[in-house]
């Protein structure tokens, strides 16, 4: 079990699309191996080691377990790592649409002619 690059591990366990890609994220700060932030994208991670991350606005926590030899198929992707991540926070439910506030937004029909029975013309 050896080690192997950063920012090559990111790309074989499909985290990110590309090594660029995955270059990028590492140089923003915003992945951290075994709770210590790197930006350096040819540190050396192998077995054991723990990776905190942050893609696409969610929190990664994984822990991995094999460096990977190459970028295969999902499947294979998942079997490098066990995911440690906690649950996402739910998502405010939007208003129904169509639907406002009494008072709110642009003033009905009705609303309207009460209106222009108040000016004289």
């Amino acid at each position: 079990m050896g080690k192997q690059r950063l920012d090559k591990w990111l790309f074989f366990s499909r985290a990110v699309k590309s090594r660029t890609l995955a270059q990028r994220l590492i140089e923003t700060g915003a992945v951290r191996v075994n709770s210590e932030r790197t930006i350096r994208t040819d540190h050396q991670v192998g077995a054991g080691d723990v990776l905190t991350m942050t893609v696409h606005t969610r929190l990664l926590v994984w822990k991995i377990l094999d460096p990977g030899t190459r970028r295969g198929p999902p499947p294979e992707a998942q079997g490098l790592y066990e995911d440690l991540s906690p649950a996402p926070l739910p998502r405010e439910a939007a208003p129904a649409f169509g639907q406002r506030a009494p008072g709110a937004g642009r003033p009905t029909k009705k609303d309207r002619r009460d209106i222009d029975g108040l000016t004289d013309d």
